[in-house]
């Protein structure tokens, strides 16, 4: 069972070895659509058995070739081939997450269009890449930098964003020469058979890429998993400590891209009308399910009241209704538990600060999972609303007593993701970006480039994926000295 318009071959099979066969245990996983609450789509459930599997083909390829042993140039020329595939497919990866998180139709063709062109970026960005490069120096005659792949890669993938993340991190590992065992969330497994069936129609070999769709403790045993020498995860900022220190037990490579908290701080030559369209269309993209939102406001407390009340006004303004509907703005969130979650924090933010609005599912959609857009003003950054990631359409408006008290309301956080400073001021927006300790800042607004590094300062991850540094985190460097330059190179 698969949504309509989307065709995947072998939805009740793992793939593994470059070869599609069903899951050892002969589990299914459901798929729930946000919309309705319906299941759309079932798909294998791997077991601890799979996912060993699953390792020892991607070990078998890395250790024993040819991917790795290929030139970067017939390496590229087979990852163009996989890409060329995906692009054919952007409506069906469009619909499959309209289908299984309830992300807007009206936005999902553009969002997966622009995941395709970002892998042909990491692609560039491989081809200018210098692999191998000689130095005269003073040890040797010969002085050489390599950079080499990490090994075997365990790609552990979001729900919010499956596709253009997912599909990053498999375009990192392929291009700098790794294999691949993909895992991704139980909620969102479409887009990985996607990918999967773009790398076997790529004529990729045997083993390099592998799919295993589980629950949470198969892939915890993944983790675990000796044969896995790096491990590339985008979640929650709890997994990510569980991840870290299994791969600290064994001294793995791992790239975390975790939680978010993050502040806008709003100064005072911003206008209060455009701060409140900018903040209110901000927190309901997506149903304000983005690692990097700005779910903290700041601004300074004399004008802290008038932003509240314009805020409001523009939320009221928010069409609610079903991710198909083109005049939809704020969808879904992507599932019950996700819903619970979020109105758990209302609860808390009714007892510690002012609801200016929102905080109800709303009465014309009496099934799904949606909520209204939430403003709470007077909040103490101290308190849980403004501590702890949410992952839903609710904002907290904090007020400040001058830039310097901005700038440490904004530091007073556990994360360190993203941020934004609502400014005219170039030279007020780049001194403040350097002050706040985040691994983006963006003047007027969320924005976000993915041909450049993303990641986190804190508790919001370990190391950067995206842009040419991007490769990195993939490579091991090796320094060789020797009496003169070899012939191939």
């Amino acid at each position: 069972m698969i949504p309509e318009g989307v065709t995947i071959a072998h939805p009740g099979d793992l793939y593994i070895g470059g070869r599609w066969a069903p899951p050892r245990d002969g589990g299914m996983i459901e798929v729930i659509s946000p919309d309705t609450e319906r299941v759309v789509a079932r798909v294998a459930e791997a077991g601890p058995a799979d996912m060993d599997a699953a390792v020892a083909a991607a070990r078998e390829a890395f250790d024993h070739g040819p991917w790795p042993y290929l030139s970067p140039v017939e390496r590229l020329a087979a990852f163009r081939r996989l890409i060329d595939h995906l692009r054919a497919r952007t409506a069906e990866l469009a619909r499959c997450w309209n289908a299984q998180v309830g992300g807007l139709m009206s936005f999902a063709g553009p969002m997966h269009e622009g995941g395709v062109v970002t892998l042909d970026q990491i692609a560039g960005f491989a081809d200018a890449f210098d692999f191998v490069e000689v130095r005269k120096r003073v040890a040797a005659p010969a002085e050489i930098i390599a950079h080499e792949p990490v090994g075997v890669v365990s790609a552990i993938g979001p729900w919010n964003a499956p596709f253009g993340i997912m599909a990053n991190k498999i375009a990192y590992a392929l291009v700098t020469g790794c294999t691949v065992v993909m895992k991704p969330s139980p909620e969102t497994p479409l887009e990985a058979y996607i990918i999967a069936e773009a790398a076997e129609a790529a004529g990729l070999p045997s083993g390099v890429v592998n799919l295993v769709t589980g629950l949470r403790d198969a892939s915890d045993h993944l983790v675990c998993n000796p044969g896995v020498d790096k491990v590339s995860f985008t979640g929650s900022t709890q997994a990510g400590r569980r991840i870290a220190s299994v791969c600290g037990e064994r001294i793995a490579r791992c790239t975390l891209e975790l939680g978010g908290k993050s502040a806008a701080i709003v100064r005072d030559d911003y206008p209060i009308d455009a701060a409140a369209k900018l903040l209110s269309g901000t927190i309901i993209r997506m149903s304000g399910q983005i690692c990097a939102m700005l779910s903290r406001v700041i601004v300074p407390r004399k004008r802290h009241d008038e932003l509240a009340e314009a805020i409001a006004e523009q939320m009221k303004k928010v069409i609610m209704g079903h991710s198909t509907d083109p005049a939809t703005q704020l969808g879904p969130l992507a599932m019950k538990r996700q819903l619970e979650r979020v109105e758990g924090y209302i609860a808390e933010g009714r007892a510690t600060a002012d609801l200016v609005y929102g905080g109800n599912r709303p009465a014309h959609l009496n099934a799904g999972y949606f909520i209204e857009p939430t403003l709470f003003a007077n909040v103490d950054n101290g308190s849980r609303i403004a501590q702890e990631e949410i992952f839903g359409p609710v904002l907290s408006l904090i007020p400040c007593e001058d830039e310097e008290d901005a700038i440490r309301i904004a530091n007073d956080s556990n994360y360190g993701l993203n941020g934004s400073v609502l400014t005219q001021d170039v030279e007020a927006a780049y001194r403040i970006a350097r002050r706040v300790r985040t691994g983006a800042v963006g003047q007027n607004g969320l924005r976000l480039d993915f041909g450049l590094p993303f990641g986190g300062f804190k508790q919001s991850g370990i190391g950067r994926e995206g842009g040419p540094e991007g490769l990195l985190p993939y490579l091991e460097t090796k320094t060789i000295l020797i009496d003169g330059v070899p012939a191939v190179l």
